[in-house]
């Protein structure tokens, strides 16, 4: 629930620049609730506890599953996805799930220059279901 609380102050303060607190994509019962942000919004001690490492150069990628017909009950999924830069390199996404009481999440970091925009694909697997969406964030070196 601590780590939870993190990412809802993350969302506020990147809603503060502009950005939409709420991102998240609809796939039938599923809610899936997606953030992109530089690793250096993390206290070291979360980073520490959870294995991320803090860089200015070092995006986490956020995605929790949420099923929408039971009060938004966390969900067991594989998740995987990629993320494109502008000339094209592609670089996958290693997602490793973090259980905190009810809640689920998974974590995956990557590397991003100063101005990159960054657009990325995620496959969320359950069972014999897929469901893939896409997103995009700009990062930027502070």
């Amino acid at each position: 629930m601590k780590f939870f609380l993190n990412l809802l102050a993350i969302a506020l303060l990147a809603s503060s620049f502009g950005t939409s607190a709420e991102q998240k994509v609809v796939k039938n019962d599923w809610d899936i609730h997606y953030i992109a942000f530089p690793s250096t919004f993390l206290e070291p001690k979360v980073a520490k506890q959870y294995g991320l490492t803090r860089s200015k150069y070092q995006a986490v990628i956020n995605i929790s599953v949420l099923d929408n017909t039971q009060q938004d009950k966390a969900q067991k999924a594989s998740i995987t996805g990629f993320a494109n830069n502008l000339v094209g390199q592609t670089i996958s996404l290693d997602f490793k799930k973090v259980v905190e009481g009810e809640a689920i999440y998974y974590l995956s970091q990557m590397q991003y220059h100063d101005n990159e925009p960054i657009k990325f694909t995620i496959l969320v697997q359950q069972g014999n279901r897929t469901e893939t969406f896409k997103f995009s964030k700009k990062f930027y070196v502070d």
